[in-house]
């Protein structure tokens, strides 16, 4: 038997029909089946269920079709287009022929009925496991996603991405991406002085169909790093969740690290980005306005389900004269502060000028190389250990 076998498939529940969800679920309770994530008890708009689907990256998604099985085979044809590959089950409370051809043909992968016998359940298991160990057979080593966003606009959230990307490279020697995904307001190429004729929107649109070649004449270098920076036209279309997946999961197979720099929160881009991400950095000031808008955006991280291990607060900017410490500042955010860096404009001022990394001559440049070694180190273990957890998994 293979590793991990044994263990349960994780799955999101949609289910408006409440009695058929208690049926289901008090099955699911005795044949432990599924390890439920997480439970919608309407049919959700595509948006809140792409973010949802993109944070809690279940196996399964199980559809209550009985309820109303146009809606319902509306988001089995979303979830059945969703990528990463996301298997999913039509739930009803009967063996309704209609609701299995239509589920079916939507692209649902089983079809689950009462009375939910514990045998048809583990042969449908079986039959997903199949599927997704076909998956995972082909799965490349892929590198880390790091996502940074302003609480308030302004707040540094670029700066830090881009500084990081160079200490990381510095102290790992792994490849590194920084994306400049502020379509409309993006200041990557200009704090690096660069002339470079594609951008982060031409990977978009060639996404489905990228090469390493294409990849190769897309990105520009600077300093030992790679960049996607932002067309010289802003561009407000609204960012396809697929292309954006497509793109990260594209540059996660050439790089160590992809570091994305997005817009401030609640923008959809950061909210579809923190989504694809291993960590999310929301950077924020002491100043009252942007204590203020991180605790709202952290609220919001909360509401969308996000616990507060896959985000992190960064103070940026701090000196002797605040007059606020971080213990006040995690009572105003009821999360913890996780760094904080000091204000150096003038050091700050001379690297943006001549388009260049800090270093460890000055302040900033110092507490920059320290954060990143710790990071880095800390997500290495914490990657051992989730690896380990799984191969000791009885077989």
């Amino acid at each position: 038997m293979l590793k991990g076998q044994t263990m349960e498939l994780t799955a999101l529940l949609i289910a408006p029909g409440r009695e058929l969800a208690a049926k289901f679920l008090k099955s699911v309770s005795e044949t432990r089946s599924f390890q439920l994530l997480a439970e919608l008890k309407t049919y959700p708009p595509e948006q809140t269920l792409d973010i949802r689907l993109r944070q809690l990256k279940p196996d399964v998604v199980l559809i209550d079709v009985e309820t109303n099985l146009d809606q319902a085979c509306k988001l089995v044809e979303f979830v059945a287009s969703f990528r990463p590959v996301t298997q999913v089950v039509g739930v009803h409370s009967s063996n309704h022929s209609e609701a299995i051809v239509r589920t079916l043909r939507c692209g649902a992968t089983e079809f689950l009925s009462g009375p939910f016998d514990a045998n048809v359940q583990q042969e449908a298991i079986a039959r997903i496991r199949r599927l997704r160990h076909g998956e995972d057979q082909t799965a490349p080593e892929i590198g880390r996603v790091l996502v940074f966003t302003d609480a308030k606009p302004g707040s540094g959230a670029s700066t830090l991405a881009t500084q990081m990307a160079f200490a990381i490279r510095r102290n790992t020697g792994d490849r590194v991406l920084l994306v400049d995904l502020d379509l409309t307001g993006g200041t990557v190429a200009f704090y690096l002085k660069l002339h470079h004729n594609a951008s982060v929107s031409d990977a978009f649109e060639r996404s489905e169909q990228m090469d390493p070649t294409q990849w190769a004449s897309l990105i520009a270098h600077c300093d030992g790093i790679d960049v996607l920076p932002t067309p010289d036209t802003p561009d407000d279309t609204p960012l396809d969740p697929n292309r954006l997946h497509d793109v990260v999961e594209f540059a996660r197979m050439l790089y160590g690290w992809v570091i994305l720099d997005v817009p401030a929160l609640p923008h959809r881009t950061s909210l579809l980005s923190v989504s694809e991400s291993d960590e999310a950095f929301v950077v924020s000031t002491s100043e009252l306005a942007s204590l203020h808008l991180t605790r709202r955006a952290v609220n919001v991280l909360e509401q969308l389900g996000f616990t507060n291990d896959r985000y992190r607060v960064l103070i940026n900017r701090t000196s002797k004269r605040d007059g606020i410490g971080s213990s006040d500042m995690e009572k105003i955010f009821n999360t913890p502060v996780h760094h904080m860096f000091p204000n150096d404009y003038f050091s700050l001022h001379r690297v943006i000028s001549l388009g260049q990394s800090l270093t460890a001559e000055c302040e900033l440049g110092r507490t920059i190389d320290r954060y990143a070694v710790r990071m880095v180190e800390t997500l290495r273990t914490e990657a051992q250990r989730t690896s380990g957890a799984l191969e000791t998994q009885p077989a």
